[in-house]
């Protein structure tokens, strides 16, 4: 595949060596956070965080009523977001092992998992840098190492700051370490003893943003740690959040002031282009990489938790400001998924894209006047330990989102659940027996699906299971 797009790159490159001015391709500045949930921003509902900065961000742009990322957790939804496809075809189904919980109520052998983004995949980055771009990856990468040439200087990206395997830190201050074990999240060259992790990636992209190539477009991906665990914010806007009344759904102070320096630096990389004059000529996203936990935040109304096939686990906020394509202050139905930035970036920076990417164009889809009927899927062929019990958050399923109807077959039981998400957003009401039909109809699909993607089906019973 990479071949076969670096030649089609250098045509692209001799076609648009002239017109490298960045009035003709639109920088792109993508923001992810790490476990925000759907409903953690003013602009979606928060009647306790206070997050400003991104309310305007969306009041200047478009804001998505049901953006999903294509994994319940970390690791998956970042490979499908970098490869532009869903998991099956990369492999990376979780976040280290797995067969997590305890083995004795697995009732099934789970599937392998890949854990580093094969360096045989072309890269969103690699996509847009083969068309002229300058791209750097700052903050959290969690799908390979540099050291192991599977980081993200060896996935299209020119620079990378903070970026390895490590999927959160030991600590949100400066040297970022575990000093009992002296172990370091990322070698982020100096700082200053107090430096907020947030703060610190907010400063190396402003950097970036400064002392770039100027004669090139860029593609900044400002991937934060926050607001993943361990819960640390500055004293001073703890503080201030003990003082606020609790919310309807949220009341975690110290979260509260993790997402405050979150709103931060959504707020610092704005002004920085507004300053620049760069704004009208650039597509910036803000996004999450999956949804909130339930020890850190409320998904309310929404049902479940990162981790889980329910809207809590899968569904993420999305705003996108691109004043050329998207009109101030609007809101869309339409349901998007993260694999569709590959194609959206890609086309807009006038690259070449992967024949075989999953996801569509979202300003193509924005552009119809009619609603689109779209079919999203998800594969979790794993397990996954519950926080608080000796449960579990996940076991193996697959789910498929067709139109309003989101349908999800666990293997297990061989079972499926359905649901109408725009009648029932909460999930409270099974369809799957009044509605035989339409459950029919979705596991078709589904299966069809999985037949089409290759993807690898846990079958085998586990014979350490012991029934309860």
């Amino acid at each position: 595949m990479k071949i076969e797009i670096a030649y089609l790159a250098i045509l692209t490159n001799i076609f648009y060596s002239k017109v490298y001015a960045q009035s003709e391709r639109p920088n792109i500045v993508f923001i992810l956070a790490d476990d925000l949930g759907a409903t953690d921003l003013g602009c979606y509902g928060s009647d306790f965080y206070e997050t400003p900065q991104i309310n305007r961000m969306a009041s200047q742009g478009i804001l998505f009523k049901y953006a999903y990322a294509a994994g319940a957790n970390s690791a998956p939804s970042r490979a499908c977001l970098i490869s532009g496809l869903y998991s099956p075809r990369h492999g990376i189904y979780t976040v280290s092992p797995s067969d997590r919980g305890d083995k004795s109520q697995r009732r099934l052998i789970p599937i392998a998992n890949k854990e580093d983004l094969a360096t045989s995949f072309t890269t969103i980055a690699e996509s847009i840098g083969l068309s002229g771009y300058e791209c750097a990856h700052i903050g959290k990468w969690h799908l390979g190492d540099d050291t192991e040439k599977t980081g993200p200087l060896f996935q299209g990206f020119n620079v990378n700051i903070g970026g390895s395997k490590i999927g959160n830190p030991y600590s949100y201050y400066y040297p970022y370490c575990n000093k009992k074990e002296s172990k370091c999240m990322v070698a982020l060259e100096k700082g200053t003893n107090g430096e907020y992790l947030t703060d610190r990636l907010t400063q190396e992209a402003k950097k970036f943003i400064l002392n770039r190539d100027h004669s090139r477009p860029f593609f900044l991906y400002l991937s934060h740690y926050a607001v993943h665990t361990p819960l640390t914010a500055p004293q001073l806007l703890i503080n201030k959040y003990k003082q606020k009344v609790p919310g309807k759904y949220h009341s975690n102070p110290t979260y509260a002031a993790m997402i405050e320096k979150l709103d931060q630096s959504v707020g610092e990389i704005n002004n920085l282009l507004d300053s620049l004059d760069l704004t009208n000529n650039t597509i910036f996203i803000f996004t999450s990489d999956n949804g909130g936990t339930n020890f850190s935040t409320s998904n309310l109304p929404l049902r479940g938790e990162k981790g889980t096939p329910y809207e809590g686990g899968i569904r993420v906020p999305l705003i996108i400001r691109y004043p050329q394509k998207v009109k101030p202050n609007t809101t869309c139905d339409i349901p998007v998924i993260n694999i569709d930035f590959y194609p959206t970036l890609t086309e807009e920076a006038k690259g070449v894209c992967p024949k075989d990417l999953d996801g569509t164009n979202i300003f193509r889809l924005i552009e119809k006047k009619t609603k689109v009927a779209r079919n999203l899927f998800w594969h979790f062929p794993a397990y996954l330990e519950s926080y608080k019990t000796n449960g579990f958050r996940a076991t193996p399923y697959s789910i498929i989102r067709s139109g309003d109807w989101k349908l999800i077959y666990f293997y297990e039981t061989h079972q499926s659940e359905l649901y109408n998400i725009k009648d029932d957003n909460s999930e409270t009401q099974n369809k799957a027996s009044k509605n035989k039909n339409k459950r029919k109809e979705l596991e078709s699909k589904l299966f069809e699906w999985l037949k089409n993607t290759h993807a690898a089906i846990p079958k085998d019973n586990n014979p350490a299971y012991i029934k309860r």
